[in-house]
């Protein structure tokens, strides 16, 4: 059966969500939500790059509600309770990468999804590449051990060619190296990674005591020109957050990032690239992850390889609309689901 889709707007990972719908025989793209009025009235298509689709974009809600999709992927930025509360009560799924794994960090916000998804008999799902689809990962790569002591899941990126100040101002990036509110920002700025210790837990089958950020900041040492925004000397242009989920006073779940803008920092920071995966236990498993553009991945400009980023971002939620539309109704992430397959996505 196809399913048909909505996708909310069309920014970076939008694009790569509309690519992979369309190429799907499986899913059907109905209706998109434009963000931006410049959007408004253009083919779906020519927004994200690809040949014309035949959909018109709309800033319209209840026209796209009324077109009775059976899911809406939800690619904003940032996520909106009140578009979330009014999709799901209208009876839609929704699969997300906006900032979302369980809404555990959200308080009554999260019983008014709760409710919407009750009313309308819809369910709520979010993902991404990290948090997401690498705790997924842990989980699955837990099931090899007889006993589990720890899961520690590690980002490690440089993110010069990520222009993204709306994301990463939050978490502190740009701040004056001595700003004492550094440590509350990128608790905040990056409070998702707690929804998935949480998750991790979830699928352990453990109640954690507290789940607790600790973080560390370092200093560029020169004047960063980003693109779209500046980074002055003496001010963040390194940030490490570590979220970890503890019982008995013990770290039984932790998940580490760590993102750097600068060649040089103070202190200076030596990372690899990717994620590095381990499960502590009999055995101990460690396993390191790294990604790669196939052969004919086209490239102009650095910046191109940033679509890679995009890509891995979209296409968990992408991959999950199956297993979504068919779950029962509520909040719902990978420990109540079954394991999403990559369906659709061979081409021959």
């Amino acid at each position: 059966m196809t399913l048909r889709i909505v996708q909310w707007t069309t920014g970076n990972v939008g694009k790569q969500s509309v690519a992979a719908i369309a190429a799907n025989p499986g899913l059907e793209l109905v209706g998109c939500y434009a963000w931006s009025a410049e959007k408004v009235g253009r083919d779906v298509g020519e927004l994200c790059g690809l040949a014309r689709l035949g959909v018109t974009a709309t800033h319209d809600v209840e026209t796209l509600l009324a077109l009775r999709p059976d899911c809406v992927v939800y690619n904003p930025m940032w996520p909106s309770i009140d578009e979330l509360v009014r999709i799901l009560a209208a009876g839609v799924n929704v699969v997300t990468t906006a900032a979302f794994i369980n809404g555990r960090r959200l308080g009554p916000d999260r019983k008014r999804l709760a409710l919407a998804c009750e009313r309308g008999g819809s369910s709520l799902f979010g993902t991404g590449i990290s948090p997401g689809w690498a705790e997924l990962l842990g989980i699955v790569v837990a099931g090899i051990s007889s006993r589990i002591d720890k899961i520690t899941i590690s980002e490690a990126a440089h993110t010069a060619l990520y222009d993204s100040p709306d994301t990463e101002r939050p978490a502190g990036f740009g701040r004056p190296i001595d700003d004492p509110n550094l440590a509350k920002m990128t608790s905040e700025g990056t409070a998702v990674f707690g929804e998935a210790v949480a998750m991790v837990a979830d699928a352990l089958g453990i109640e954690l005591d507290e789940v607790i950020c600790e973080s560390e900041h370092a200093k560029t040492t020169t004047d960063l020109d980003l693109g779209s925004w500046r980074i002055a000397a003496g001010c963040v242009a390194g940030v490490a957050a570590s979220w970890q989920g503890r019982v008995g006073g013990r770290t039984i779940v932790e998940l580490n990032v760590r993102w750097k803008k600068a060649a040089t920092l103070e202190p200076d920071w030596k990372i690899t690239d990717g994620y590095v995966i381990e499960v502590q236990g009999l055995p101990t498993v460690r396993t390191t992850l790294q990604f790669l553009p196939p052969p004919d991945f086209q490239v102009k400009q650095l910046s191109d390889f940033m679509v890679l980023g995009h890509v891995m971002t979209a296409m968990p939620a992408v991959n999950a609309i199956p297993i979504v539309v068919a779950a029962p109704p509520g909040i719902v992430s990978y420990p109540e689901l079954r394991l999403p397959l990559p369906r659709g996505l061979v081409r021959l």
